[in-house]
């Protein structure tokens, strides 16, 4: 799933790629489901023949502002946002065609069609999603006070459920949560009120230099990721732990485990990431070898 460094990366090369400036000249809404908000025929009027002024981002929502407007893109699971000749093959799965003023097309396409836009009239639009509403800091902005209050406001739920919380801190999903996690050499099952002080300090390191490796390569394809080119990302291929399962660790050579942790699909090194203050259902887990990793997708469960 699309994660803060992917969603970023889309919105950079969009940038890059000369979205901003570019008038809309038609709109091909080819599944209703894609708008969310408002009607189809509002969302088609609200649009036609406005200018894409700018694009920003929070959390892993798009926000692309179209004069008076703000066009709220979520991917989720396997949404891709990109631009496009015309003459280019329509891929099944594309749900919405922007024509734009230069003969170029922004197109969407979602496999899953958990993905969807809100045209709103501006950032404080009650009509925005809920998620966009609550999202907490972005991860290079959250300070260690903010942190230190969350983990005491959860003391018994694991840490990296806390992470995975967009409430606490926006953007960070499976991937980067566990990556960050190795980084800093914290079990992921480890409770937030066993956590010292110096713990909670080397997760906020750890999540800002992963996402920054992570947007230099362009972000993690296992499958459905592309850019805003339609490009795949590369840092799959300096990732730790996830999706290793079996593999050895990066840092001290023990095999990668695998275990369930917030419902999700967690990995770790048993030996770089020890830990204490362990829930009690700690689940078993599994460090069966392999000779390859396995072919994957970024289709999974929705982060949270």
């Amino acid at each position: 799933m699309p994660e803060l460094p992917e969603v970023e990366t889309v919105r950079r090369t969009l940038i890059e790629g000369g979205l901003v400036g570019r008038r809309i000249v038609h709109i091909a809404v080819l599944h209703g489901d894609v708008v969310r908000h408002p009607s189809i025929g509002a969302f088609v009027a609200g649009l036609q023949g406005k200018r894409l002024t700018d694009i920003g981002r929070r959390g892993k929502y798009l926000l692309l502002e179209v004069e008076d407007r703000v066009l709220v893109a979520h991917l989720r699971m396997t949404g891709r946002l990109w631009l496009s000749a015309p003459d280019a093959e329509k891929l099944s799965h594309t749900h919405l065609v922007l024509d734009l003023d230069d003969g170029r097309q922004l197109r969407f396409r979602d496999v899953r069609r958990f993905g969807g836009f809100h045209l709103l009239e501006g950032p404080d639009d009650p009509a925005a999603p809920q998620g966009l509403r609550e999202l907490g800091p972005e991860p290079d902005a959250v300070t260690l006070k903010q942190l230190a209050a969350a983990c005491a406001r959860h003391e018994r739920l694991a840490v990296k459920g806390l992470l995975l919380d967009q409430r606490v801190v926006a953007g960070l999903g499976n991937i980067y949560v566990d990556e960050a996690l190795h980084r800093a050499r914290v079990h992921p099952r480890t409770t937030c009120g066993s956590l010292s002080s110096k713990d909670r300090a080397r997760i906020a390191v750890a999540l800002r230099e992963v996402l920054q490796e992570a947007l230099a390569n362009r972000g993690t394809t296992f499958l459905d990721f592309r850019d805003g080119s339609g490009e795949p990302g590369a840092f799959q291929e300096f990732l730790r732990v996830y999706r290793r399962e079996g593999l050895p660790c990066r840092t001290c050579g023990e095999p990668i485990a695998k275990t369930r942790v917030a419902g999700r699909g967690t990995h770790y090194c048993p030996n770089c990431q020890k830990g204490d203050g362990f829930l009690s259902n700690t689940a078993p887990t599994s460090t069966k070898t392999r000779s390859r990793p396995a072919k994957t997708s970024n289709a999974s469960k929705p982060a949270r």
